[in-house]
């Protein structure tokens, strides 16, 4: 095996490499698994350096408007993170052929290196981001918020769910891009491939599932409920790159413009939860 010398700084052409596709493709469960891994523990980081900065707490001496000043400062900053890293991927597949490359290499390793056991426990994994597994909570969660009277958060829930339903078919319709071609029948996907909206639309459902538990639930759940979330859009995405479905590119598109409008529907009711508060005074509950 021929050793690859790497470089102290990594740009673009590096992360591009197609000897780094075929080798992903050629231990691609080892690297989901390191992928999971990451993704745990950061979603873990993440949400301990967000505790600390957005919820007060009652030693603290600062006014509550920091602590919002505080919460809006990063839904917009993950917005903007999101919809840069977005629009990269979008650039880099209109710019040239280096991430196509990329992207073809990496499915061609799948499909040549992946035991086709592997693929049918994906297979079954990537229904979780089926359309029509997602409505099934989505019904049930809205409709439970409005009888438990958040009737508030159900209108969050729902527009946040709606409007990626809308947003991802106008993208895809925007980049117009072909899906890879797959050998097996395992699943059927239809339409463009850009970007993944499984990708998304587990991003934006199991991410506004774990807020609205965040908010009902003791603070005890908080966290493993943040970290299963992630865990689980993650393992959706990429059982769509196994199946051979979507490029690796269309996935990372799913999940920077699901996480970027995710974050736009969480800081928004958290506004409104804050407008509530002030308008009707501290010692009423606002319905969310």
């Amino acid at each position: 095996m021929r050793m690859i010398a790497l470089p102290m700084t990594v740009n673009q052409h590096d992360l591009l490499d197609p000897a780094l596709a075929r080798f992903l493709g050629a231990h691609a469960l080892a690297s989901f698994t390191i992928g999971l891994g990451f993704v745990a523990a950061g979603s873990a980081l993440l949400w301990w350096m967000a505790h600390r900065l957005i919820v007060p707490r009652s030693d603290s001496r600062l006014p509550p408007s920091v602590f919002l000043l505080s919460r809006l400062a990063l839904g917009f900053g993950f917005v903007a993170a999101a919809g840069y890293g977005f629009a990269e991927v979008a650039e880099a597949l209109d710019a040239g052929t280096s991430l196509r490359t990329f992207d073809q290499t990496l499915t061609d390793a799948l499909r040549e290196g992946t035991p086709i056991e592997v693929v049918r426990m994906f297979a079954m994994l990537t229904h979780l981001g089926d359309p029509g597994t997602l409505i099934v909570p989505g019904l049930l969660v809205g409709l439970l918020l409005v009888l438990r009277g958040r009737r508030w958060l159900a209108l969050g829930w729902m527009l946040a769910l709606g409007g990626n339903a809308v947003l991802n078919p106008l993208l895809k319709a925007r980049f117009a891009r072909m899906r890879p071609l797959h050998e097996h029948e395992l699943v059927t996907a239809h339409g463009f491939s850009f970007p993944s909206g499984h990708s998304s639309g587990s991003v934006v459902v199991y991410g506004m599932l774990a807020y609205v538990l965040v908010r009902i639930l003791p603070a005890r759940w908080h966290l493993p409920v943040a970290v299963f979330a992630a865990a689980l859009a993650f393992t959706v995405g990429c059982s769509r790159i196994f199946l051979q479905v979507h490029y690796a590119s269309d996935v990372a598109a799913g999940f920077a413009s699901g996480f970027a409008w995710l974050a736009v529907c969480v800081t928004s009711i958290e506004l409104l939860r804050h407008y509530h508060r002030v308008r009707g005074g501290a010692v009423r509950t606002p319905p969310y």
